[in-house]
């Protein structure tokens, strides 16, 4: 792979790395790690990256290793830059016929994300985003859960993700992260949609295998003099006729990351929660509730489980491990292409290209909402 942006003053760079070694499957081999040139060499030195292939730029990169001979080129890009640079090179990159690795949300805009995907369809090649939840063996094992009709018709969905980091006003402190998520014209349209909220709508879709169609949505600054939103709550309707809630707040002092989902049907309910990776709560109507956890050698779990479950049971898994899974599933996807194998649904198994999309959508239909009069506002793509 060659990275884009994941310098050594950057803030995701070294996850994204981590998450590609872990199975020996992807080799670093190229970056243009900064916009700032002696950040970007000495992150390739860093890196043990040869000085001919630590870039400058992402421009330079792309056309140097596009007209290198088949077999030592690179084989995709991943790009790990604030949302208002993601659009730019991955465009680039697909044009001269690299697949993309991505973090979320796809784009700074919905009519970015849609010139990705008609790229992506025009040219065959693969697009992944990171929407690293989706990567959890809990969480596909809830899915595949669904997908059974184990829970019945589904009903409702419940998800949150509360954080608290953005309690103060650290964009004026010094904070960098801060500074650019806050920022309208580096975040988008909105902060903490863009930021957590898109985890948690692609975490209800993902799971319950089915696609908003109305919103309605309240944003609010919270904390006096920040120039986006920073909390959030929405009402969801989806096409298999569930409702859902949807809360997101940076500004829940003292959370982390307490990403959770509880998943309501006929018969019975299912909860998961990011603070405790490894379980599965299921609650059953008229039996006692089952606690399920992840193990390789547990064998209640579905095969997308077991997939991506790394260690025996009792040994936990967590953040890392989960992004890992999307880099591996992508990664043997590829390699299922150019080896012109057919990849297996395990395989395939990773947010592509339409995450994206609708990621983009959700956004920019919340804030819609969340501006109209209206009760309910149609999901519009």
């Amino acid at each position: 792979m060659g990275m884009v942006g994941g310098g050594q003053d950057a803030f995701i760079g070294a996850i994204h790395r981590l998450a590609a070694n872990m199975d020996g499957l992807i080799e670093l081999k190229c970056g243009a790690l900064s916009i700032k040139p002696e950040t970007a060499r000495a992150s390739g030195k860093a890196l043990f990256l040869p000085e001919s292939r630590t870039y400058l730029t992402y421009d330079e990169m792309i056309k140097a290793e596009a007209a290198l001979p088949a077999d030592e080129r690179i084989d995709f890009v991943t790009i790990v830059t604030p949302n208002f640079a993601h659009f730019a090179p991955a465009m680039m990159a697909l044009e001269h016929g690299f697949n993309v690795v991505i973090e979320k949300p796809m784009t700074f805009s919905l009519e970015e994300a849609k010139l990705l995907k008609q790229k992506v369809e025009e040219t065959g090649l693969i697009l992944c985003l990171t929407h690293t939840y989706s990567g959890y063996p809990m969480v596909k094992q809830a899915k595949a859960m669904v997908r059974e009709g184990k829970l019945g018709k589904i009903r409702k969905v419940l998800v949150e993700y509360p954080q608290g980091w953005l309690s103060t006003l650290s964009e004026r402190e010094g904070n960098a992260q801060a500074a650019w998520r806050t920022d309208p014209k580096k975040s988008g349209k909105s902060s903490v949609m863009g930021d957590i909220g898109t985890h948690a709508s692609h975490l209800a879709e993902y799971i319950i295998g089915a696609k908003i169609t109305d919103v309605c949505a309240e944003l609010n600054t919270l904390v006096e003099g920040r120039l986006m939103d920073d909390d959030g709550a929405v009402l969801l309707k989806f096409d298999n006729g569930a409702k859902g809630v949807l809360i997101a707040s940076q500004v829940a002092a003292g959370e982390e990351n307490a990403l959770k989902i509880r998943v309501y049907g006929e018969k019975g309910g299912i909860e998961w929660f990011q603070h405790d990776p490894n379980t599965l709560t299921v609650r059953w109507l008229n039996e006692p509730a089952q606690i399920l956890r992840a193990g390789s050698n547990y064998n209640y779990l579905s095969s997308f489980a077991t997939h991506n479950c790394r260690t025996p049971g009792g040994h936990p898994e967590g953040y890392l491990e989960a992004f890992a899974n999307i880099y591996r599933n992508f990664a043997l996807t590829l390699g299922c292409k150019l080896d012109g194998i057919e990849p297996t649904p395990e395989m395939l198994d990773f947010p592509s290209v339409e995450d994206g999309l609708r990621g983009m959508a959700f956004i920019e239909n919340v804030v819609a909402s969340s501006q109209s009069d209206k009760k309910w506002t149609p999901y519009l793509l």
